[in-house]
């Protein structure tokens, strides 16, 4: 099985440490490649950013030429693109958002979610809405740090700890690590916390695992058909 995880932004070091995170948690025959976006936001932080990003990815795969793949995992967490992804590939398209409220919902009435900058709130929760796990959301704290801030292991272990308490202290029963460069950091947190902490890439890799093995991919009926046949153009044209 080939699953393909696509970075929601064009920094190489953070999809490395994706590709880490969800080679640790898929099975065995299951090969994961990571793809980084040739252009895009240096880390998605906003409106502007997800956009920009969604666009990008969507550009990413549309012109992917390498070895053919099962699923995508789309590793930003409450960026946007992930229905556009669905109408563009004929493989299972699994968002790391919704992954992981989905199975965080299997391990408690109610979870939070612990994310980087405030700012990130409106999307995740538009994302969750999305999705329909919004309503089992007892809160979506920030931990002030911004994504690039988070290969700083013990500061960003520091602040999730700070956060998760007032995520504990709105109804929490589980959490949500919500953004995909904070992969890895579960066990930790997990341990000092006492309660379920959800990764979401690692959540998304065995999700797709499991839609591909059991013979299941995006339906065609309706919403995710696929994209009607038109001239489409990417990108400025040349010479502009």
């Amino acid at each position: 099985m080939r699953i393909v995880v696509t970075n929601c932004n064009t920094t190489q070091e953070m999809t490395e440490e994706i590709v880490r995170g969800a080679r640790a948690a898929a099975g065995p025959g299951t090969t994961v490649t990571g793809l980084t976006p040739a252009w895009g936001p240096a880390s998605a932080e906003g409106w502007l950013d997800s956009y920009l990003s969604a666009a990008a990815v969507l550009d990413t795969l549309r012109t992917h030429d390498g070895a053919p793949y099962d699923a995508v995992v789309m590793a930003g967490f409450g960026e946007h693109g992930r229905e556009g992804v669905r109408e563009l590939v004929d493989v299972p398209v699994v968002d790391i958002t919704e992954a992981a409220a989905h199975l965080a919902c299997l391990l408690g009435r109610r979870y939070g979610v612990v994310t980087t900058l405030e700012r990130s709130r409106g999307q995740i929760e538009d994302s969750l809405e999305t999705a329909g796990v919004a309503r089992n959301c007892a809160a979506i704290v920030g931990t002030g740090l911004n994504v690039l801030d988070l290969g700083d292991e013990e500061r960003t272990e520091t602040a999730f700890l700070a956060a998760a308490e007032r995520a504990c202290a709105a109804g929490a029963e589980v959490l949500v690590l919500g953004c995909a460069g904070m992969t890895g950091l579960q066990g930790a947190v997990g341990d000092k916390l006492g309660l379920p902490v959800v990764d979401g890439v690692a959540a998304a890799v065995k999700l797709a695992e499991s839609l591909v093995a059991l013979g299941l991919t995006t339906s065609r009926v309706g919403s995710y058909a696929g994209p009607l046949p038109k001239r489409r153009a990417w990108g400025r044209p040349a010479g502009r």
